[in-house]
């Protein structure tokens, strides 16, 4: 049984790290609305720390970093498990993001995790993933 995420006004960082935990013990995770989770921060300060991991590194060798909102989840997912081992790379795989809401998973049930909602932010500075996808020049 695959469990369905809502990303919607999530905190990035917080809600990947729950969701690591949950990967890494077995569980099978969809995140939909993937361009509605956010990143506290300023505008600027968030937009030049993902154009830097952007272009860093050479076209031929990388490290590469995706432009498209629920590839950037994943990557994100990713950072937080051990994805080079056995164990961790069979939990990788059990992780998927969309960009909003696919026709195979409309009529379930959407989760919401509240360790991880936007009410925890003490400012309101942030910018969705979204956001930042379009200013790195993806077409989602």
């Amino acid at each position: 049984m695959v469990t369905v995420i809502d990303g919607e006004n999530l905190l990035l960082g917080r809600m990947c790290s729950l969701i690591a935990q949950r990967i890494l013990a077995g569980e099978e995770i969809a995140i939909i609305n993937a361009e509605k989770v956010i990143v506290s921060g300023s505008r600027a300060m968030v937009m030049e720390e993902y154009y830097v991991k952007r272009v860093r590194g050479s076209v031929e060798g990388g490290p590469f970093y995706p432009r498209r909102p629920d590839q950037i989840v994943k990557r994100t997912v990713r950072g937080m498990i051990p994805y080079k081992t056995r164990p961790g790379a069979a939990a990788f795989r059990r992780v998927k993001a969309y960009v909003g809401v696919p026709y195979e998973l409309k009529d379930a049930e959407a989760e919401v995790l509240d360790a991880a909602h936007r009410n925890r932010l003490s400012s309101a500075r942030y910018v969705t993933v979204g956001a930042i996808s379009t200013n790195l020049g993806a077409k989602y």
